[in-house]
């Protein structure tokens, strides 16, 4: 099973977590198969640890931190010791945490970075609003690791067939249409203009118009429906979907596989195709 993940560390039933469900349709055509969407966690992990005992999956969440941040608050300098420390906070200590070592920075250096989040233009892990980034890691991580996932150069799993890569759409997305936005959660924001930039963008999705050298292949109904949610949430599952193609074509490269680089910070993570 070939997947994308669009993430939200609060789901509901009317911002639930979609996931973009695919296979490979030839040696550079990803077909979209099915659309799921979990309004809690506990319904999105449950699926994950239930469907196929093997699959590839891109996720719209970061799966490390930045290697700065972790040695300054001196945590386990080891992955799997870290994230256990993380996962046994709450959101108040993540926030309390991360606020202080923000204050204690000059303007214009608060945040630490991973070295992913240049070349993919991505936000710090560490932002815990806008988007809460650091809240999506402190949710899905967890729960990757109790459905057994493998996390190339990271983590080996129980299941090392279940494959999880951390994906995120705003790299592919601006590939194809620059800075136009092609969503927003605010009703007011929902544009023509916006619905615009969702077809051109699904178009070059149809067309391969992407250094990933994919082509999505879509019926007529899929088309439609990922341009008329205005939320964007379908489409960015399927961008997710593609970026977790890509890799997959890349499983048995060099270093932790799956196009990932060679010497890749086991505590930060990559963007797969960043």
């Amino acid at each position: 099973m070939l997947f994308g993940c669009d993430f939200s560390s609060a789901p509901t039933a009317r911002k639930p977590i979609v996931v973009a469900v695919g296979e490979m349709a030839g040696a550079s055509v990803v077909a979209l198969t099915r659309l799921h969407r979990f309004a809690t966690l506990d319904a999105w992990g449950g699926w994950l640890d239930s469907c196929s005992p093997a699959w590839v999956g891109g996720f719209d969440f970061p799966f490390g931190l930045p290697r700065e941040l972790i040695e300054h608050l001196q945590w386990p300098a080891a992955w799997d010791a870290w994230i256990a420390h993380y996962a046994a906070l709450s959101r108040a200590e993540i926030r309390g945490t991360f606020a202080a070592f923000c204050a204690a920075r000059p303007v214009g250096g608060k945040f630490a970075h991973r070295a992913t989040d240049a070349p993919a233009g991505s936000s710090p892990s560490m932002k815990w609003v806008n988007p809460p980034v650091a809240y999506m890691l402190h949710a899905g991580v967890p729960r990757l690791l109790a459905a057994g996932a493998t996390l190339p150069g990271q983590h080996v799993g129980t299941h090392k067939e279940r494959i999880a890569l951390e994906a995120y759409p705003g790299l592919l997305a601006r590939e194809l249409i620059g800075r136009r936005s092609y969503k927003s959660d605010d009703l007011a924001r929902q544009s023509p203009e916006r619905e615009v930039a969702r077809a051109d963008l699904l178009a070059a999705l149809e067309l391969g118009r992407t250094r990933l050298d994919l082509r999505l292949e879509l019926t007529a109904a899929q088309r439609d429906g990922l341009r008329a949610d205005p939320k964007g949430d379908e489409l960015d599952a399927v961008l997710c979907l593609l970026q977790a193609a890509w890799a997959l074509q890349r499983a048995g490269s060099a270093g932790p596989g799956y196009g990932l680089p060679r010497d890749m910070d086991p505590l930060e993570g990559w963007i797969v195709s960043a």
